[in-house]
Formats: C-alpha cells, structure tokens, sequence
C-alpha cells in the first residue's frame, strides 16, 4: 500500500516541442495514465484510476480530511476497469488487461469488492469459465457483469447481470441477480421475459423494464416490487414512432423521466405521469439544435440539475449553490468545459471537478468550495500542451439537396490557407463528434493538416430528420454529404483542391473507400482501418471471419436502416468497394485487425486481393490479435506513424500532387 499527497498523480507538464519539430506520436496515442475519478456518496474520499509511469492501472482512495492516498488494488497481470462506490465505505471494480488486444484475451473481466481502507478485499466473479470455490463461496461465472450505479444505496449490494451467448453478439437469456459485496450472496430478479435493460429507483427497487418482442420494443413498469408489470409503450425498436421513448431515471421525489421527440424532430427530457400514462407537455430540458440525453444530477434526496451533451457537454443546475460553484469553477477555467460533481449526500466543501476543451484532455481537479482552492488531481494525457493544440469548431454548410450539414473543422495554428486537408469520417454511422480533445484529429493538425469531420445524414444527436435522412443511403447521398463538405472547404479557402485525403474507421473506412470510388477528381488518397468492404459481407459473414452483429440486427435493423438485401441488392452491388474495387486508382493505405469480430478480417483481405489487381499504390498492414479498433499503444504508434507517411508522401508539403 502506498501513501502520498494528492499532487503526486499530477504530472508534471510535458516540455514544450521545439520549433520546427513534431510533438512524438506517442504523446498522442499513449494509455491515459489518470482515467477516472469518482466522490464517495458522503463527499469524505476520492476514488481514482490511476497508472503511474505506464504501470498497471490501480485503484485508488484519496481520504480528503487528511489527503492520504491508499491503493486498494493493485495487479501484477491485469488492470483495473470499471469501479464505483457501492457505498460510503466500499468499492466493487473489474478487470481488463491493457496489455492484451482482443484476440489475445482468454479471461473475462471478473468482478471484485474492497473497503476504501483497503480491508474486507473479496473476488465474487470468476475470469475463467471454470468455477471456483474460494473463502467458502462458489464464485459466479465469467460471463456475470456489473450494472451501472442505481444511485443512493445504503446495503453492501449491487446489481450484475449474466448473459447467455449462444454465440458472440448473440445472447440467449440475460438474468438480473443482486449481489452482496461482502458476502458474496446472490438473489435472482424476477423480471419480464426478453428483458433487456433496467430502470432502478433510488431505493434500489426494479421499476422499468426494456423488452426486446421481435421488432417491437416494449416499455414495462410496476409500482412496486410486489406489482404487476404493466406496458406503457410499444413501438418499433429501430424506426421508433409517435409513442416511442427511453427511460431516463427515477429522480428522488420518485417521479419518472424519459427522453422522447414528443411529435417533436429532437429528443428531449420529459417527465412521464405515471397514472394519466402520458408525458408532460413542456420538456424539463432540450435543445432547438440537438437532441439531448441527459444525467440526472442529484444529492441530499433533490434532484440538483441536469446534464447532457450540446455542442459541448451542458449542465443546467436547480440548486443556486451548485450555480455559484459553477460559475466560480467557470471564472477559474474559463478556456474549458467544467463539470463538477459531488457526493450523493455529501458532507464536504470538496467537488469533483472534470474539465475538457478542444485543446486539452480530459483533467480532473478538486474544488474547495469553502476556501475556492482550486487543485490538480490528473490528466489523461500529461504530455499534451493545450498551447500546441489546435481549435476545433463546428461550423455548417449545405449538402446539394439543401440539407444542413454540420461538421467539425480543425485549423492548426498558424490558419488556413489551401493547406492539405483530410476529411476524418466517423464510424457507426449512427454516432456523432463532440466539441472535446480527440487524438486523432489533433495528431493531424499537428502535421499541418486542417481536419473536417461531417456530421453527414444518418449521424445521431441533430433530430429525427437528420438521423432519418441516412436511411438506406450507404454510398449514395452520405456520401454525397461527406464529398460536399469538401468542396465547401475548398470555397472557403480552407482546402488546397490538390491535397485532400479520406480517411475513417468501420463505417469510416467504408465511406473512405465509396469517396475514392464516386469523386476520384476529389479525393486524392484514402486511408481504411477496420472498414466495411461490402454491406452483403456484413449481413452474412464469411466462412473466413465471425461478425458479432447480432441476428436481431440483421433481420430488423438492417432492412429500416441500411436496405432490404433482396430489394435492394442492386443498390447493395454499385455500393460495395469490393465490387467496385477496380475503379479505385489513387493510393490506399488499408490497416485490419486479425481478431476483428464487428468488421471481420474478410473485408480487408478480399478486397485488398481485389484492388491490388489494378492498383500498385495499395499499402496493407495487418496486426495480429487486434480487433476492431487498436487496443495496444504499440499498435497505434506503428499504424499512425505509418499514416504519417503516408500522407506526407501523398498530400503532405512535399508531394507535389498535381
């Protein structure tokens, strides 16, 4: 066990670059070394996640009335994950193993328990799939994993779930049991059959049930342990409808909160009248520009505010003394985004305090809100200097049916001026970017490219219309948006039209791949890792590679939002870059990992097998073990690096590209 002030975590700053010299890839794509942190449910300790030096990651408690540090787990071949407070004395975490990529891994993530002084440690999950019999007590299985925290809780329990796999992505059965942390006790919850996730309220009771009933999505609630379930909704469970929503939370007055577009285009925050079975008309927080998911922040049995993601995250506080402290943390930080959060029922002055911008990761600081000291506990990536980093904004521009783009633009310092550009597609595609500090676009405007990121139709977070727009429209009109937003670069002077390069993972690398294939006069290279080669691959696997995408996926899902495979298989052959492979032409740096279970190592190889026939400008890599995306820092040193390269030689100031 080890004892030490605070300001041990903190790093110290990292020297800055010398001129004209390029910030080391690894200061980018390094292991965060102080990943989390979190208040007891009293405000007395700070449990963090913590790995000096490159170690093992280790759990932490930070006693605030004396500022002693005591780890209180700590493993030679693993590192611990997920941790939170059980209660006000008591921790329960699992495991993973940084050092391991996915198809290395041969344990599951265990779980455990321990007290914040470091007393009563017990293993209650095993990580093999052999069970064990350990203090008298037969461990739970592997495939037994921990729940998010259901709020105030004054027991040693808490909820774990167990999957059934028929196969990987498949699950069978998914049981719910609550378990004693110290004695290892487990009670089985009854709940409705095809459940598959849970509302709990502040007492720790089963209230909400998410049942999966073919295509439909069912909504199921009971007033009581003791009650019958009864149905609230039923809708469609990919294409929604007038009555579909998703429960949020139960705030401490008991009341129910969902989040719903309520005839509405965006999502907001509603609360739900549980005996009229209706919403409130006005929502208790949205956005006229995004849809908003929101945390419930509460404390002293209130319901304190709200938190949800904009632009930027948001948080809209009820308690005016939760205001003040935000303004005056604000006052302190003012070039960053500041969320603080306190114990559930705390009984400090001491506030959590996470703050992120575009330049600077994510860094954690503790707020006396009695004498406004401000200090520094970590950041997760030290050698980073906000001054070397570059703005990000979201800006927007038209795609040529007139729909509202909005995308993210990264200028690295000194602006731009027709500098080389690389449109970064995110994956998905139902997913967004966030105003935040992100490593890979941060690692190219440091090389000197500027950096677009489109929000393009079928994106999340910018209304049902935006969102809806994408359907059915892999390599058709997404991919118009994606080659539209580079041509709006290029007009505003940002983009110099010789030099711009596509690049993207999973759904990225499929429109990385669509981009070089519909707009060769646009793009002038294109980099792929982990992508999508042919939507048919996707939907049926190959004898050469398992896909995880689950079977309820492709019978329902797929159909709404990707096409029919019989309706629309023309559609499916003039969109596949495996298909249409021989029409690629422009350099290609291809990256997969072997052990790949969403994207398996078929796309990648049978379609560099194709293109290379008619393209000798074709780099392939691929890493053994690696899944879908690269787990290991040695990984993300070799690929970036080898991106580095490869842009330099195609788009970078020595080029030439004409």
């Amino acid at each position: 066990m080890l004892t030490a002030a605070p300001a041990a975590w903190a790093t110290d700053a990292a020297p800055a670059a010398a001129a004209g010299t390029r910030i080391p890839i690894e200061s980018f794509f390094e292991n965060s070394s102080f990943s989390g942190a979190i208040l007891s449910p009293d405000g007395r300790r700070l449990a963090v996640r913590v790995a000096p030096g490159g170690q093992r990651v280790r759990l932490a408690v930070l006693d605030l009335a004396s500022m002693q540090v005591k780890v209180v787990a700590f493993f030679s071949d693993a590192d611990v994950n997920d941790f939170r407070w059980v209660n006000d004395q008591r921790l329960v975490f699992d495991l993973a193993d940084r050092q391991l990529a996915q198809g290395a891994l041969r344990y599951g993530p265990g779980l455990y328990a321990v007290n914040a002084d470091g007393s009563n440690y017990r293993q209650l999950v095993t990580r093999t799939d052999v069970r064990q019999n350990k203090r008298a007590i037969l461990l739970l299985p592997w495939n037994t994993f921990l729940l998010e925290s259901i709020g105030d809780q004054q027991s040693d329990d808490v909820f774990v779930t167990q999957p059934e796999f028929t196969r990987p992505g498949e699950v069978n059965d998914l049981a719910l049991l609550r378990l004693n942390t110290s004695t290892g006790i487990v009670k089985t919850i009854a709940q409705p059959p095809g459940t598959r996730n849970w509302l709990f309220d502040k007492q720790g009771q089963l209230r909400v049930a998410q049942v999966r009933n073919g295509a439909q999505e069912e909504i199921h609630y009971r007033d009581s342990a003791e009650a019958p379930w009864r149905t609230l909704a039923r809708f469609d469970a990919y294409s929604g409808g007038k009555d579909a929503f998703t429960p949020a939370f139960f705030a401490p007055d008991g009341a129910l909160y969902v989040h719903a577009r309520h005839g509405g285009d965006k999502l907001a925050l509603y609360r739900y009248d549980l005996e009229k079975n209706r919403f409130d008309d006005a929502p208790l927080a949205a956005s006229p520009d995004f849809d908003v998911q929101v945390e419930m922040l509460g404390g002293s049995g209130r319901l304190l505010g709200l938190r949800y993601e904009t632009d930027a995250q948001t948080t809209q506080w009820f308690d005016e003394k939760m205001q003040a402290m935000q303004k005056q943390v604000n006052a302190l930080l003012p070039t960053s985004v500041n969320s603080l959060s306190t114990g559930w029922r705390s009984a400090t002055p001491f506030i959590l305090v996470r703050s992120v911008s575009d330049t600077m990761p994510i860094t954690y600081r503790l707020f006396n809100s009695e004498t406004g000291s401000l200090s520094v506990l970590g950041s997760a990536r030290p050698a980073i200097l906000p001054s070397q980093m570059a703005n990000k904004d979201l800006r927007h521009y038209k795609a040529r049916d007139g729909l509202d783009i909005p995308a993210w633009l990264t200028i690295p310092n000194g602006g731009a001026k027709k500098r080389p550009m690389v449109v970064l597609v995110h994956g998905g595609p139902w997913m967004r970017g966030s105003w935040n500090w992100n490593a890979e676009s941060q690692f190219l405007a440091s090389r000197g490219y500027v950096v677009l990121e489109p929000e393009y139709r079928g994106s999340t977070g910018y209304g049902q219309h935006h969102f809806q727009a994408g359907w059915k429209q892999w390599g058709l009109k997404m991919q118009d948006d994606i080659a539209d937003g580079a041509r709006w670069a290029i007009a505003a002077g940002l983009a110099d039209p010789q030099r711009i390069c596509i690049a993207g993972a999973s759904y990225g690398g499929y429109a990385a791949l669509m981009g070089l294939i519909n707009d060769p006069d646009l793009f002038r290279c294109g980099i792929d890792w982990a992508g999508v080669t042919d939507i048919e691959l996707l939907r049926n696997g190959s004898w050469g590679g398992y896909s995880d995408v689950s079977e309820h996926y492709r019978r329902y899902g797929m159909p709404v939002l990707i096409g029919d495979p019989v309706k629309d298989a023309a559609q499916f052959r003039a969109t596949s870059p495996l298909q249409q492979a021989a029409r690629i032409t422009q350099p290609l740096l291809l990256a997969y990992g072997s052990a790949d279970q969403r994207v398996p190592l078929p796309h990648g190889r049978q379609f560099y097998d194709a293109v290379r026939k008619t393209n000798a400008q074709v780099e392939w890599v691929e890493y053994a073990t690696e899944g879908h995306g690269w787990a290991l820092p040695a990984t993300r040193y070799d690929f970036w690096q080898r991106v580095e390269t490869f842009l330099d030689r195609n788009i970078g100031p020595g080029s030439h590209r004409q």
